[in-house]
């Protein structure tokens, strides 16, 4: 605990600008802190990691490989189409060489039988025989007649099935060669697709190495946010506690907006930066320093924000279990009495603003670089620390406040102004949304959250589901072990689980098994740790499992995509997705 409170100000009274020097409240720690505590200038740490042009290098690659992958893919199905079409034409050259070789034998087995009769009705009959043993000459005629017919008759027998078991012997051979070319061809596209699947194995092996490192490092970075956020906290409830101690009954944000012409007893003006006294802001003099003294709206809403650090970030979410940098701000104030709009935008256009001088605790902070516009919003603490719930870290945390970014500070206890224009991006420039690039969906290299590639997340980033080595993005596995524990109590046993996040690697392996089915590696939605695969009855249209997930699944902020309903093309009943709640 500090001796001294971060929010004490050595000047008695508030008489001339910059009256409360603020020390930052991570910063406001025993000599003997460790460095690292420090909070980071991104906060998890990552940038330097994620934005290296050797991890862009190796995606680069990856893409490459996808691209080949997904142009080699018509042509392996359409290969394995014509093998299977071919392998049926020699089936069917079989069976009908089979059919003609059986008429060509009943034909013969005829004859034969005709041959034996003959041999037991004393011998050959032949020309010679008939004229010695015949003793009509007409007998002896008729009889020849009769023996160049019934040999005229076999003879066309046998050679009309003769030439069927030919045609069908040359049926086989076309189809049988149809094959071998057909064969052939696969062959020669499964070598090319295996040519690519080394590459891509080769590229994943480089991305897991650099993965690896990433991981290493973020787990280290966020053991110290997790240092960070602790002490931020710990420093402001001494804050709060010494309001209590020096006998302070916080006053509503309505006492403090005109400290020019009244006050609360015993409080003075803060000054502003501009001359005069800040409106939404007193102080307790004191000796050796001022007590600095909050609205009891802006106490409670920083408090507020103090309990969720560590929770996820996701985009679209309104807490309990994870926030948006919007809504953590419009909740805690919501919560304190002080209503606010819902996103970044609509927090700048209607909060009044104050002089980035005269920034307090409570504050709203607005970020913003380049072309890019208006791009993240957070909670100051002092003049450089600020606490958000930032789409780069992927939870609520404490952070270096960018001093060349900041677009504006507001001060919400101070009565709304009228809306503003928001500055928006610029020259093509990509939305940035809570400190994080928003990429549309066409986009061929989008990383979606966190600033990370599809299938290449580090373990440190994501949350276990408790199951096996199943693991998604934080909030989606929250609000999966909710699901499932909702499931259990309808069913007795938790969800059934086959699939959740995908790497980049198994992406690889499982188009190398089903390059028909499986997406191209790096586009999965797998990827992102937002989808998952379920068994146990989930798995198959109609049961009562199945049902259970249609009827209570958007609860959890998880749906089934309409491309895997029935009659769409490609059913899948186990694919569910999370898309917040």
């Amino acid at each position: 605990m500090p001796a001294r409170s971060p929010w004490r100000s050595s000047v008695p009274a508030a008489c001339r600008a910059g009256a409360v020097a603020l020390a930052a409240l991570v910063l406001a720690l025993a000599p003997s802190s460790s460095v690292g505590a420090a909070p980071s200038d991104q906060p998890g740490g990552t940038s330097g990691v994620l934005d290296s042009r050797a991890l862009d290098r190796l995606q680069q690659r990856a893409a490459e490989v996808q691209e080949d992958l997904r142009a080699q893919q018509e042509d392996v199905v359409a290969a394995r189409e014509a093998q299977a079409e071919a392998r049926r034409a020699v089936e069917e050259a079989q069976a009908l060489l089979a059919d003609a070789q059986g008429e060509l034998a009943v034909h013969q087995r005829q004859v034969a039988t005709y041959a034996a009769a003959v041999y037991r009705d004393r011998g050959a009959l032949t020309p010679l025989t008939l004229m010695l043993t015949g003793s009509d000459p007409g007998d002896v005629l008729a009889g020849l007649g009769f023996l160049e017919a019934v040999d005229a008759h076999a003879a066309e027998i046998i050679s009309v099935a003769e030439t069927f078991r030919r045609a069908a012997l040359d049926e086989a051979a076309r189809a049988r060669a149809a094959l071998d070319e057909a064969s052939a061809r696969a062959a020669e596209v499964d070598a090319r697709v295996a040519e690519l699947e080394s590459a891509a194995d080769a590229v994943t092996a480089e991305l897991d190495e650099a993965l690896a490192v990433v991981d290493g490092q973020l787990a280290a970075l966020q053991r110290e946010q997790v240092a960070v956020n602790e002490r931020t906290a710990a420093n402001w409830r001494a804050y709060v506690d010494q309001l209590r101690a020096a006998g302070i009954a916080v006053p509503p944000a309505a006492d403090l907006r005109a400290p020019q012409l009244t006050l609360p007893d015993r409080l003075v003006p803060v000054g502003s930066a501009a001359g005069g006294a800040q409106p939404g802001a007193a102080q307790l003099p004191g000796q050796p320093s001022s007590l600095l003294v909050l609205p009891a709206e802006t106490v409670a809403a920083v408090t507020a924000a103090m309990d969720a650090l560590g929770k996820p970030y996701a985009p679209g979410t309104a807490g309990p279990d994870a926030w948006d940098c919007a809504t953590l701000v419009q909740s805690v104030y919501g919560r304190s009495g002080i209503p606010l709009p819902g996103t970044q935008g609509e927090l700048f256009a209607v909060t009044s603003p104050v002089d980035p001088a005269d920034v307090l605790p409570g504050d709203l902070v607005f970020l913003g670089a380049g072309e890019s516009g208006l791009g993240h919003v957070g909670i100051a603490l002092d003049p450089g620390t600020m606490l958000a719930a930032d789409g780069r870290a992927g939870a609520v945390v404490v952070r270096k406040l960018p001093g060349d970014q900041v677009l504006g500070i507001g001060r919400p206890s101070l009565p709304q102004r009228p809306a503003v224009d928001v500055p928006g991006p610029a020259g093509g420039a990509l939305r940035t949304e809570c400190g994080n690039t928003v990429y549309p969906a066409s986009y061929d290299g989008a990383r979606a959250w966190g600033g990370y590639p599809n299938g290449l997340i580090p373990p440190s980033a994501m949350c276990p589901l408790g199951i096996g080595g199943h693991a998604l993005r934080c909030d989606a596995a929250a609000a999966y072990r909710a699901m499932s524990a909702a499931y259990a109590a309808q069913f007795g046993a938790p969800l059934c689980i086959t699939d959740s996040y995908r790497t980049y690697a198994s992406q690889v392996r499982l188009f190398g098994e089903k390059p028909s089915l499986a997406a191209v590696p790096g586009t999965s939605d797998h990827g992102w740790g937002l989808a998952v695969d379920l068994c146990g009855g989930i798995q198959t249209f109609g049961t009562p499992q199945y049902a259970w997930m249609v009827a209570n699944a958007g609860r959890f902020g998880f749906l089934h995509p309409t491309w895997a309903d029935p009659g769409n093309g490609r059913e899948e009943p186990w694919h569910w997705e999370y898309a917040g709640t």
